[in-house]
Formats: structure tokens, sequence, C-alpha cells
């Protein structure tokens, strides 16, 4: 019979039974003093709050929330994990169960460990929200479905130790559910087979792999389960005899070319065997390595001398033989796997592989490193570039459709529909673009969006794990202001082509009205002198403004594309273009300039002489501009205790762009933070603020003013748009009047 990993034995929880597990997880993870009391803190935090909500009356999860901490713990211990990790394990069930606020483990425990639980629970929003059909969903099947969730997975891990201790987590569920009801039983399994046991496969744990496969198996397919174990324990007594005489001879063939070894029977899992009977379509008698060696050296050498013995001890089976050294599976697997006609001209499958390939095997990406101990920020100094890689190994690939293609982008955000399907987009995409995802014509009834049940703007952008509700109307009634780029509605070209295809289809009347709608209205924000409309009409081959109008309303032609031919002017009439604003000091005579000195001198200190890229600050001198240090130089530390207001905050930067003075009217409804809001906006794009006022309106709008800078009527657009999509902001648009009226 194949076994699993037992359940952990149930602690009487006493201090003497503590002490005992923890020595042993010390002793596996090879943690210090300062770490096995940090654990014995968590596990000690874990105790409190389950008999806690034991004295308020309230339900505990199966039992124990201690013994569901300790077991997640045992199996990540089994993985070579960190003290923080370990920590975070103990704790995750009593936070998942709402026993125990996660604010509680940060300050006794540091944001590491509240970081992992708050990712791992984000996690398990896919076992609440993932719908388990089997029917077809958007044209893909329930294994696309399974990818998709897979792939969410991936795109949620920062940190392979959250990956770790979900799967902890899981594999602790499934060996519980044995009491559950059926229907609970499949759930899990099912969620367990399509989503944990490929992760951990991708991930290379092999000890992990095995036991959900099998578990998950038991549950989902229980009578060919028994079936298969049935067959495995009629023979087992046999069975095993005959491996331990394979054994000796192997064992006694390396010991006499004195070759360090080590050779044991190897389990055969149910899953693997029933799987291997249906891909081949065989019996079970034919299944080769139901009888099945392993041989552990120190060297790849050593591995294929090994093979030369044992081809020439028995015959070996052609079409059996893979070498997975010189070509690794996908995971990083590595091992010879030979079958041979054995003792008695029975099948025997041999797998041969050095210990390092068998620690990776078993452990898979936990065995490339060892947490350092002590060291919070993470593993080793290859750390971020292990994380890395662990993102290459998680990816499945699957066969993209057209329109993923046409976005040229890999980097996708998967999210939920109110079912619990899940659908992939492009990085930055918006409630809109998910309508159109999921049909043409809930696209075009869109109305307005819930995301994780709250009302959202249509243009807000989306995140993996997001439930995305859209609300529809009776008509279809798409909006021109979905084609504004800056408006940022639209991010996928399959939902701006859906929408322009819609406009072109309407009536010549409709796209004029609303092509002027759209058109006057940006032209106000920026200011520019609908005049030239007849001169831009013409470099569009339009017939006259309203076929320039009809073209903007089908969708033919967008504003932004307007507004470049009308060259809209940053610089008011009658006025000179300014110049560069002296806002940077060249350095030297190279092609970098130091910002944040004005047009005051500048020269570099001799003390520390700072090279473009280092970090610097500036020192304002009496009679000699500004004096350039590095932020380490010693001579400036002084200076800054005895003169801190000397002391300016530059940087480093290419050579100064044209920028254009313009004043921007904001109209909005007063409110807490809202001028904070506005300034945020203004920081945030890189920009300054020259003037600013606020006055009260007799409509009961605000009405701020503020002067900046920009380089560009496309960055003067962007803006604007940003500031109309602040809460209670009504309008922004330039001011150009008051501009031309200071000429007189």
């Amino acid at each position: 019979m194949v076994q699993v990993r037992e359940i952990h034995a149930t602690l009487a929880q006493g201090p003497e039974d503590l002490n005992l597990w923890l020595d042993k997880i010390v002793d596996k993870c090879q943690l210090d003093g300062p770490s096995r009391q940090r654990l014995r803190q968590a596990a000690d935090l874990a105790k409190q709050t389950e008999v806690s909500a034991s004295l308020v009356g309230e339900s505990v999860f199966r039992g124990s929330i201690l013994q569901m901490g300790l077991e997640i713990a045992d199996i990540l211990s089994d993985l070579r994990m960190d003290c923080e990790g370990l920590q975070a394990g103990i704790l995750y069930r009593a936070v998942r169960e709402g026993k125990l606020d996660i604010n509680v483990v940060r300050d006794k425990f540091g944001d590491t460990v509240a970081t992992l639980i708050g990712n791992v629970l984000r996690m398990a929003v896919i076992s609440g929200l993932r719908n388990d059909s089997v029917a077809n969903v958007l044209g893909q099947d329930a294994t696309q479905q399974a990818n998709k969730v897979r792939e969410m997975l991936v795109s949620m891990i920062d940190d392979v130790r959250v990956a770790l201790i979900k799967l902890a987590e899981r594999t602790c569920a499934i060996r519980m559910v044995k009491t559950a009801s059926e229907e609970k039983r499949r759930q899990v399994a099912r969620e367990i087979f399509d989503v944990y046991a490929p992760l951990a496969d991708r991930l290379g744990i092999g000890q992990l792999k095995w036991e959900l496969e099998d578990l998950a198996f038991r549950y989902l397919e229980a009578d060919e389960y028994q079936q298969i174990a049935r067959l495995l324990d009629e023979r087992r007594i046999d069975r095993q005899q005959y491996i331990e005489t394979a054994i000796a001879t192997i064992q006694g063939e390396l010991d006499n070319i004195d070759k360090r070894n080590e050779v044991t029977g190897r389990a055969k899992h149910i899953y693997s065997i029933w799987r291997k009977m249906h891909r081949k379509d065989i019996g079970f008698s034919q299944v080769y390595d139901i009888r099945a060696i392993r041989v552990l050296v120190p060297s790849v050498s050593d591995c294929y001398a090994v093979l030369g013995i044992v081809h020439s001890k028995w015959r070996n089976i052609p079409n059996e033989f893979d070498d997975y050294i010189a070509s690794p599976k996908e995971n990083g697997y590595q091992s010879l796997h030979t079958a041979v006609i054995g003792p008695g001209r029975k099948v025997v499958e041999i797998q041969i592989r050095t210990y390092e390939m068998h620690d990776e095997s078993e452990l898979g990406i936990c065995a490339h490193w060892q947490y350092k101990a002590g060291d919070s920020t993470a593993a080793d100094e290859n750390y971020e570039g292990k994380i890395a890689w662990l993102r290459q190994v998680l990816e499945w690939h699957e066969n993209l459709d057209d329109f993923i293609e046409l976005e040229g982008s890999v980097e996708q955000v998967y999210v939920f529909t109110p079912d619990g399907h899940i659908i992939d987009l492009p990085m930055g995409a918006t409630p809109i673009d998910f309508a159109y995802r999921v049909h043409t014509q809930i696209g075009h009834r869109c109305r307005g969006a819930k995301v994780n049940g709250d009302i959202v703007s249509l243009n807000a952008t989306l995140k993996t794990g997001d439930q995305v509700e859209i609300i529809t109307g009776q008509s279809d009634a798409p909006r021109h202001d979905w084609l504004v780029k800056s408006l940022g509605y639209l991010q996928t070209t399959r939902a701006r082509a859906r929408v322009q295809q819609w406009f072109r289809a309407q009536n010549r009347e409709q796209n004029i009205e609303a092509g002027q709608r759209l058109l006057e209205r940006e032209f106000r924000h920026l200011g520019i002198d609908l005049a030239q409309l007849e001169t831009i009409a013409g470099q569009f081959n339009k017939q006259g403004v309203e076929g320039l109008y009809a073209a903007i309303g089908a969708g033919n032609i967008s504003t932004s594309e307007i507004v470049r031919a009308s060259q809209g002017r940053l610089v008011v009439a009658g006025r000179p273009a300014p110049s560069p604003q002296s806002n940077a000091s060249r350095y030297a005579d190279s092609a970098f300039y130091i910002y944040g000195v004005g047009d005051l001198l500048t020269r570099v200190a001799l003390c520390c002489e700072p090279q473009p890229g280092d970090d610097i600050i500036g020192y304002l001198t009496a009679k000699r501009g500004v004096t350039i240090h590095r932020t380490d130089c010693e001579a400036l530390q002084s200076l800054q205790i005895e003169e801190p207001r000397r002391v300016l905050k530059v940087t480093w930067g290419g050579e100064p762009r044209q920028r254009y003075p313009v004043m921007i009217q904001v109209s909005s409804y007063d409110r807490t933070g809202l001028l904070h809001d506005i300034t945020g906006l203004i920081d945030r794009e890189g920009l300054f603020i020259g003037s600013l006022k606020s006055v009260d309106t007799d409509q009961g709008l605000i009405q701020t003013e503020f002067s900046t800078e920009v380089v560009s009527i496309e960055e003067l657009s962007l803006l604007l748009s940003k500031l109309c999509q602040i809460d209670n902001v009504v309008d922004a648009c330039r001011l150009v009047e008051e501009e031309a009226a200071g000429e007189g």
C-alpha cells in the first residue's frame, strides 16, 4: 500500500511537548537560540488566541488553531524554511479565521511576518472565488481555466516563502478533510489537483507533489484509487523481498569498486501508476516501475558509471531509458531513468542521481538555498535573482489569442467574473476592457462597474484577484469619452476597436453632434482657438468642419490627433516664446546637468569629487554659489550640522527641455483633503506650482487657480484629464484670457 505523510501527532500542548517539537524544528532548519525563542512566542500566541476564542464561545477551526499552525510549520521545516516563514505558518490560521488581528502580529513579530501572512491571505481569495464548473467559459474549457488560476497565483507571488506557506496550508487542509462531507472533500481535492499539485511540481517539490496528487486522486476517483491500492497491497511482501534482493546486488557491485552510495527501494505513488496506465493504455501488470530502486552517488560521472554497471548486469528494455541529467525537466529535475529485466526476469525501474540532485527533486527551489539566520531581508546575496528564477519556473505557457498578441505585453492581471471564472487582461486594464473581454454587447451596454462589491469609476485600474461585476443598461450606448486616450477608459486594442466599430455604424448626424461636443470641450480645456478647424479638416481630407466632426464622432480620428494637427500653442499670441528655464546647471562639458540650483553658479567639491550617478547634495556658500558634495562626504556632514539651512536637495539629470508657463483653473466642490490631492498630483507628475489661489463662486463651487510649466500640449492635456479624475472635481481647464489680458 502506498503511504503518504502521517498527520502530525496531536500535541498535549503542554510546555514539555512543545519544547520537544521546537527542538525537532530547530534541528531540521538549523536555527539558533533566539530563533527558537521567537517560534515559541508565535506558538504561545496561537495557543492564547485559541483559548480566548473558546472562552467567549467562538468556534475554532477543526478543533485547534495551534494544532493547524504547528502542522503547517512542521511541513515548512521539511522545506528548510527560515524563522520568519515558520512564524507566519504557525500564526496563519489564527489570522485566517479572524481570531487574531494581523496588526497584532505586526507589532509582536515585525512587518516581514505580517506581510507574509497578508500575501498568503491574498492567495486564499482563489479558494473563495474560483469556479469548478466543467462547462466552457468565454471559449475556454476547464483545463484552460485551471491554467488561469495557476497564472493568477504566479502573478501574486513576490516572495517564494508565500508560495511555500500556501502549499503547506493546503497540504494540511486535504489531510484534514477525511471526516468532512463528500462535497467538501471533492471541492478541496479539485482545487489541489488543478492548482496546488501543479504548483508544487513546477517548484520541483516532489515530497509535496506526490502527497497532494495521491490524496486528491483518492477523493476524486475513489474507486480507481482503491483498486490500485488493493493490487499493490496483494503482492507487497513478495515485491519488497524482490526489491531487497536487487538492492543487495547493486550495492555489492558498488562496494567492489569502493564507491560511496545509497541504494533504496522507491515507493510508487498511486496517482502516478494510474496516470501511466491511462497514458500508455496498459494494465497494472505492465507498469514497469511498480518495482523501483533509487541509487544515489556523489558525482555526475558516478551516475553514468552506475548506469554502465546496471546495464552490464541486467538487460535494459529498449525505449525505457531517459537521460534527465543531460536534458533536465522544466522544473529542474535531473536523474537517469532505466528499466531492466532483473532477477527472475521481472522488470524493475532504476533511477540514478547524485545526492544534490536528490535533494533538489524532493525540495525543489528550497534546495537552492538556506535562509540566513537573523537576516530578515531574504536568503542570500542571490535572493532577488532566485525570485526572478522562481517566476520563470512558474510560467505556465499556453497559446495566446490574437488580441493578447496585439497588446505586445506579457504583463497580465487576472480577475474574477461574478461567477468565479478567471479572465486575464493586460496590465492597466479597466472595467470597460473587462466588459468587452467578456462579450462585445456587455461592453456596449456598460453603464458602471463594481470591483469587490464597491462601485468604481470605469477608468479604474484592475488588479490581480479583483472580482469585477459590470452594470449594464437596456440598450447599446458606448460613450465617445471612452475613445479619449488621456481619460484612460480603454487600454486594450480589442475594446477600442469594438467601440470604434460601433460608432462607425451610427448615422452621420449623431456622429457630427458627438464629434463637435468632444472637440469643443477639448479645445476649451486646452485654450486652443477653434477658428483653424477649416484648415485642419483639409489636412485630414475631410469635407469641411462637419466632415471633421463626423470622423471624430465615428472614432476614425481622435481628439488628440486634432490637437497635434492644430499645433496647439502653449505660447500666448503676441508673446515671445520663453527661454528654457534656468533650473539646472551643466556639469563641466558633459551631457549631465545638476537640478535644484536654479541659475546659481555651481562647482564640484574637491573633498569628495562627486561623479554623475553618485547621490549628491548642494551647499549654498556665501559668495561662490553652490558646492556639490557626495551625500556621504564627511566635510558635508559637519556643514549640515552647523548650517542646515544652506543645504539644498539636488539631483543629476539630462539637458533641460523647453518649458512653457500655463495657468490652470480647477472647479470643484470643497471637501477635506482636496487641495492636498491636487498638489499631490502635481508633485507626482514631476511639476511644480508657481502660484496658487482659491476663491468661492456663487454656484457653491471652489475655483482653484495655479500656475505651472509643461513641455507640450500633450502633457497639459494629460494633466487636465488626471485633475478631472480627482473626487469632487467638476472641471479643469487652461486659462488663456487672463494671460492675454496681461499683455495690454
